[in-house]
């Protein structure tokens, strides 16, 4: 056993831990996006510093062991500020979004990406379910909207926008507005207010920046309507034809996201300004429904140390050296080639919503 210091309590440790196990195991949470139990490690994201205090130096605490005598501060103001500049550098090339721009002009907060999807996939009970939970004792509040939702779609720049206020209606007023009226006739402001912040609480959200010419296109990859669109919702088969239309510009990974939930926790903005390392582009796997946005990605080389010990299928790699390094399959393999036994465990361990399932 080691014996050492954090925060200035004596602690005792096992040999060969880590900085990072040390404190987690004194009841510390220190943060970390660049590690995982049983991987090696890679020092990346550089979120889990602490401070040596006898040389004053900053240290990463994934890769370091314990040593006997260590004087370790983990949570000073110094190593708070510290840790907020390195996830604020990440968000400097995050170019990414968490909430489409649909839900987040919505003045009721609905959930206009899940609602799509469900529809997209005929699954009416589930975009039942969702309209229900959101609106409460209220009536739905699109019938008295102008439709902000569609004048923020981002399918409006490319030709026309998803008939997102049609097929709310269309769902509400068949499955939904008998059970309603007798409790609320109509919405009122106050109303509006009270189910947004129950709905749709306020968190920090990623923004893309400026789109270099070509990006705007990457979202339709996902889209499945055929070129026949209309925006008069009469039967089911027109809501779930539209529905195929939207261009799913939410983050699938909006609700479990670690380097979201870090920017929250810290307070932080999105910088204004992003650095363009990599362009928006959206790459599927059609064999194993993987979704891998370079956009996203954080190169915190999780997905890549996941896999090499295996060497039993083609992976993801990283190409390109310094700055310019990104994520990508090998250079002699086509994306569809790739994890095809590994897409869920490399979803499941990316800290942000660079790896996703289509759905």
């Amino acid at each position: 056993m080691v014996r050492i210091k954090i925060n200035n309590k004596d602690v005792v440790v096992r040999e060969k831990a880590t900085l990072l196990d040390a404190a987690r195991e004194a009841g510390h949470p220190v943060p970390s996006l660049c590690h995982r139990d049983g991987l090696p490690h890679y020092t990346s994201c550089m979120v889990c510093m602490v401070r040596d205090n006898r040389s004053g130096n900053f240290i990463a605490s994934c890769s370091l062991s314990v040593q006997d005598g260590m004087d370790i501060d983990v949570s000073s103001d110094e190593v708070i500020s510290l840790r907020k500049k390195s996830v604020e550098l990440l968000l400097s090339e995050h170019r990414a979004e968490c909430e489409a721009p649909c839900r987040v002009v919505c003045p009721a907060g609905y959930n206009i990406p899940l609602f799509n999807r469900y529809l997209a996939a005929d699954d009416f009970a589930s975009s039942v379910k969702l309209t229900l939970e959101e609106i409460g004792n209220a009536a739905l509040a699109c019938d008295k909207c102008p439709a902000y939702c569609e004048n923020a779609c981002r399918r409006k720049k490319i030709d026309t926008p998803v008939s997102i206020r049609n097929m709310k209606l269309f769902i509400y007023n068949n499955n939904i507005k008998g059970e309603t009226d007798s409790k609320l006739e109509e919405s009122d402001p106050e109303q509006l207010k009270f189910q947004k912040s129950q709905n749709y609480p306020k968190r920090f959200n990623s923004l893309i920046g400026k789109l270099e010419p070509g990006e705007q296109s990457e979202w339709l990859r996902e889209c499945t309507a055929d070129s026949t669109r209309s925006r008069e919702i009469h039967l089911e088969s027109d809501a779930v034809a539209e529905s195929g239309s939207c261009m799913h510009c939410d983050c699938r990974a909006a609700n479990d996201c670690r380097l979201r939930d870090l920017a929250n926790d810290f307070s932080l903005k999105d910088p204004r300004g992003k650095l363009i390392n990599a362009p928006i582009v959206k790459k599927i796997n059609y064999k194993t429904g993987l979704v891998f946005e370079n956009a996203k990605c954080i190169k915190c080389g999780l997905c890549v140390r996941l896999c090499e010990s295996t060497g039993e299928e083609p992976a993801l790699c990283f190409i390109n050296r310094g700055f310019i390094s990104i994520l990508s399959e090998p250079l002699t393999e086509e994306f569809d080639n790739i994890l095809k036994t590994k897409s869920r465990e490399v979803i499941e361990i990316c800290p942000t919503g660079a790896l996703s399932q289509l759905k």
